[in-house]
């Protein structure tokens, strides 16, 4: 989902309860809140050697203790939060990721929103490594590489 798209959800419904609901079914804490709002510009070279570069709208959430839960986010304090970013944002087409902090930090992607009941939920999706260079480093799509570790133990046709 990208920012725009957030953006138009966001405003149609200002008054509902917001929810994050992580890949695995879990959700993030009621009480959080979104703490930054960051242009994140990535400029790498990958293993083949060229040039590249990744932008993204990264929002960090914030969970505190749940004894003051006055704050819970809404669909419009969340758009309000966002159009402070409006003056440093470059476009509306940049992905969206959420940024939550459960054992580790991790980032996960907007894959959309939707209403459940009355509350708008935001749907995270994971992300992925991915190899940008496999002509040039050898690698087949098709040769059955797999990713999982215990492939790699077991011998079971891990590639690399």
């Amino acid at each position: 989902m990208n920012l725009q798209e957030l953006k138009a959800c966001l405003q149609k419904c200002p008054e509902l309860g917001l929810a994050i609901a992580l890949p695995d079914g879990r959700r993030v804490p009621a009480h959080c809140h979104v703490t930054e709002v960051g242009h994140v510009t990535k400029k790498f070279v990958d293993c083949g050697g060229a040039f590249r570069a990744s932008e993204a709208c990264v929002l960090q959430t914030y969970v505190g203790s749940s004894v003051d839960d006055g704050h819970r986010l809404t669909a419009g304090k969340l758009a309000h939060i966002l159009g402070f970013a409006d003056s440093f944002l470059p476009t509306g087409e940049l992905p969206v990721e959420v940024e939550y902090e459960d054992e580790l930090v991790s980032q996960y992607r907007v894959e959309g929103a939707g209403l459940v009941g009355d509350v708008l939920t935001l749907q995270l999706g994971l992300k992925h490594t991915d190899c940008l260079a496999k002509e040039k480093c050898g690698i087949d799509e098709g040769c059955g590489c797999s990713n999982e570790p215990e492939s790699a133990e077991a011998g079971s046709g891990a590639c690399c």
